[in-house]
């Protein structure tokens, strides 16, 4: 069998494709290989952070973004009883970042944006209709087994490949590679609607998360529509969540009328806290998804899967060009994954710990720290670091 000098990528979701985008722009031949027959239109991940922004920018993806997002230059935390209890903004990071600011714009956008650009390189191929479902490996290449619809398996060797097909990764299961963690006991429901909760809700921001000891809520606008998500308790089935009536219900339970909004969508999902054992095994590496799942109150998944992808391909670059031994690919894996346990694991848990919170003294502690992070125009900014993801970035560059 002909081996390939290219570098293969499974998965053509937004951490793939940034993936192939770094490479192409090191003149590295890169081929995508995607399960589905297009690229997905599912909304997903739709929050861009401030750092995320810049690393679109240096490939020249984030103004075309920008123009088809959203621009949240605030958050807020609220209760239902008292309203809005700490408000943050962006541009006290202004220092930092080119992008103070999330920007609110469904991951489907970006990888059409970057397909758009690549898809006449010719260091970029994409083949659609081809799942990765079995690799092997020797110290020259890899070896990927692809399935395609009709049912075939094809062999192809390459020199290197990314497994970013996402949280059920063939690639991390054909590796035998632990993913280590635990599944939430409740689900999490995203009903999408057009309804305008700005004008039943006093100083809402776009970007929102209520904490209630009985039922928070996240709310979150993209152009033309809010997302709001509920969690939903073990107890109800499946058929119940997903019913248009619970939807309303549920709805109704955020703001006066708003049981009568029209429904565009409605989402549920199993929420999971994961870290693949190893983010490297040999010529393969993991990312994204495939790497580190958490739950998406934060907004970090996708950003930290897009971190994965630049400083890997970064290291990899370097390594096919003869500037760096391969060794260096390790630290990959040393930076990435303790970052994911360090920094994305640990807030997005205590994110949901916060909103739920039952204990009087724990939802006063909540209230207690962020009116003194307000207060205090140093730990502003390094709250905002951290919560913009900008602090992890530095923690991985500190580690070499």
């Amino acid at each position: 069998m002909t081996r390939e000098n290219r570098v293969f990528i499974a998965g053509a979701g937004p951490v793939g494709l940034v993936a192939a985008a770094q490479l192409v722009r090191a003149q590295i031949p890169v081929t995508v290989f995607e399960a589905s027959p297009t690229l997905s239109e599912e909304s997903r991940a739709s929050t861009f952070h401030p750092p995320t922004l810049d690393i679109l920018d240096d490939l020249g993806f984030a103004a075309d973004l920008i123009d088809q997002g959203l621009i949240a230059p605030r958050f807020q935390y609220r209760t239902k009883n008292d309203g809005v209890i700490a408000a943050f903004d962006f541009s006290a990071i202004a220092d930092v970042t080119r992008h103070p600011y999330r920007l609110q714009a469904e991951q489907f956008k970006l990888t059409r944006i970057i397909h758009a650009k690549l898809q006449h390189d010719p260091n970029f191929r994409i083949e659609f209709g081809r799942r990765v479902c079995g690799v092997g490996q020797d110290e020259d290449g890899v070896a990927v087994h692809l399935a395609s619809s009709d049912g075939l398996v094809e062999q192809r060797h390459g020199q290197w490949l990314i497994g970013a097909d996402g949280a059920r990764s063939d690639v991390r299961s054909s590796l035998g590679i632990e993913f280590s963690g635990f599944t939430w006991g409740e689900r999490f429901l995203v009903v999408s609607t057009p309804f305008d909760f700005y004008s039943v809700i006093a100083g809402l921001d776009s970007v929102s998360y209520v904490a209630d000891p009985d039922q928070w809520h996240f709310l979150l606008e993209v152009p033309g529509l809010w997302r709001v998500m509920f969690p939903i308790a073990a107890g109800v089935s499946d058929e119940a969540a997903t019913d248009p009536a619970f939807a309303r219900t549920a709805l109704a339970s955020v703001a006066p009328g708003a049981d009568n909004a029209a429904i565009a969508h409605v989402t549920l999902y199993r929420v999971h806290q994961r870290v693949a054992k190893t983010f490297r095994s040999g010529r393969v590496f993991l990312a994204g998804d495939a790497a580190h799942i958490n739950n998406p109150l934060g907004g970090m998944g996708m950003n930290g899967g897009i971190h994965d992808a630049v400083n890997l391909t970064d290291r990899l670059a370097r390594v096919w060009q003869g500037e760096s031994p391969e060794r260096e690919l390790d630290r990959y894996d040393l930076q990435r994954r303790l970052i994911t346990l360090e920094y994305v694991q640990k807030h997005t848990i205590q994110n949901k710990r916060n909103l739920e919170a039952r204990d009087e003294e724990d939802r006063d502690r909540f209230r207690g720290e962020m009116q003194a992070i307000l207060l205090d125009a140093g730990k502003t900014h390094d709250y905002l670091e951290r919560v913009s993801m900008i602090a992890s970035l530095k923690r991985a560059a500190e580690l070499g």
